[in-house]
């Protein structure tokens, strides 16, 4: 099959440009960005973001611009699953490229191609990739910003949803974050979107956020233990605090054990001593302790005390034993 063996050499000859001179790369990435195929011509892309530190490299963005547009017309057919186009993207946000026509032409594509039992929209982390690299084009307005990116929270796509979010959370002014707040209150999303909600507002505004976001432990649900993850994100002695004083509020063992994942993440040394507490005092929870703190990677010191917590107790030491052999 010639036609299938041209192809795999010219996917080995752009392979091989990682291994030869800086200055031989050019000629040939240019060459390949003009190519009909989008997966050649996405690979070409990927590498020049690979070598984006080699200044050469900047000449070929009129290449890029023009393959970029080129993948626009009849996509389906030359541009299947958006190849071309979300490497394209990803190259130019990483030349940190300031035209912001096109990241809002990415951001507004819509996809649909076919699938079994019908079509599926194939853009979405095109227009996750264009909202993310929106934020670094310096001639758009902090309202202007706001104003594209606010469209792209409906989006169908809930990984388009909490890449927006991480976008407006980018902008890190207190507009943002007011933003970020409604989208939270409002709810109704997936958990990873309001997770990215909550991670983005005690990420632009600190630990002052800490007591507005206890509300959003009060459901032990699933978008609860976002919230919980998110707390314990802040590493803060408040975020420990508000974790503690939900648990020992908490009645469900699954939220119950989420609680006791987060405060382990908080890393702080209350945290610790409070779940070794929970071990030598034998509660309910203790088997839970153990395995959070021996999945948080304690230094031998801290593995030491456990061990000795156990000791007295058969059920708590084969506990032990068992979380020691799981692959960390």
């Amino acid at each position: 099959m010639p036609g299938k063996r041209a192809f795999e050499q010219q996917v080995a000859a752009l392979d091989a440009l990682r291994h030869g001179p800086e200055e031989a790369r050019v000629a040939p990435l240019r060459k390949a960005l003009g190519h009909r195929n989008n997966f050649i011509v996405g690979k070409a892309a990927d590498l020049i973001r690979e070598f984006v530190r080699e200044p050469a490299l900047a000449s070929l963005t009129p290449e890029l611009l023009t393959a970029f547009d080129r993948f626009f017309d009849d996509p389906v057919k030359t541009d299947p699953q958006c190849w071309a186009k979300n490497a394209i993207s990803r190259t130019l946000a990483a030349l940190e490229h300031q035209d912001e026509a096109i990241f809002l032409r990415g951001m507004r594509h819509i996809q649909m191609e076919p699938v079994w039992g019908g079509q599926s929209d194939t853009a979405g982390t095109l227009r996750a990739t264009c909202a993310l690299a929106l934020v670094q084009c310096r001639s758009l307005t902090e309202k202007d910003l706001l104003e594209h990116l606010v469209e792209l929270l409906a989006d169908k796509d809930k990984t388009v949803r909490a890449e927006v979010v991480r976008a407006i959370e980018q902008i890190g002014s207190p507009s943002a974050a007011l933003l970020l707040r409604m989208r939270a209150v409002l709810g109704a999303d997936e958990p990873e979107v309001l997770g990215a909600c909550y991670s983005g507002i005690l990420r632009i505004e600190g630990q002052r956020a800490i007591p507005w976001m206890r509300r959003f432990l009060i459901s032990a649900d699933d978008n609860a233990a976002e919230a919980a993850l998110a707390l314990a994100g802040t590493h803060s002695p408040e975020g420990f605090d508000a974790l503690r004083e939900c648990f020992v509020k908490a009645d469900d063992p699954w939220w119950r054990s989420v609680l006791l994942s987060a405060i382990a993440l908080t890393r702080q040394d209350a945290a610790l001593e409070f779940l070794l507490d929970l071990v030598r005092t034998e509660s309910l929870d203790a088997e839970a302790a153990i395995e959070v703190v021996l999945r948080s990677r304690p230094s031998q010191e801290i593995t030491n005390r456990l061990e000795k917590l156990v000791t007295g107790n058969p059920r708590l030491k084969r506990t032990f034993a068992a979380q020691k052999r799981e692959p960390s």
